[in-house]
């Protein structure tokens, strides 16, 4: 069974910093890209940030500079680093594995983690 544990969500003030953290379990993590996505109140789900199985990644405009991708294949871990917050990054954060294209069956989404950025 495929699980994706997200943690460290909360709230914070603009300009604070919070770190995400997706523990996966029941797929071979190393060869998965892994995502993490947001969705805000009204708003369609976004990619924030994915990092392949080689280590490229791929950030969103809106977060480059402020946040960072990292994994460690040995935890089956993917971290989200969030420095420099804004109010607009408020939103739940998903994290997602996936392996193959589009139409692959290997997807899978953890349950999300709020976070919240006002002062």
């Amino acid at each position: 069974q495929v699980q994706l544990v997200e943690s460290g969500g909360g709230s914070v003030q603009p300009g604070g910093s919070l770190r995400l953290s997706c523990a996966a379990s029941g797929i071979r993590f190393s060869i998965y890209t892994m995502g993490w996505y947001r969705q805000a109140p009204g708003k369609q789900r976004e990619l924030v940030v994915a990092i392949t199985s080689g280590g490229s990644t791929n950030y969103a405009d809106s977060v480059k500079g402020r946040f960072t991708i990292s994994k460690a294949n040995a935890k089956n871990t993917v971290y989200l680093q969030m420095n420099s917050l804004k109010p607009e990054d408020t939103a739940v954060y998903y994290c997602n594995a996936h392996l193959g294209d589009n139409y692959s069956p290997y997807d899978y989404w953890g349950q999300g983690t709020q976070v919240t950025v006002s002062s």
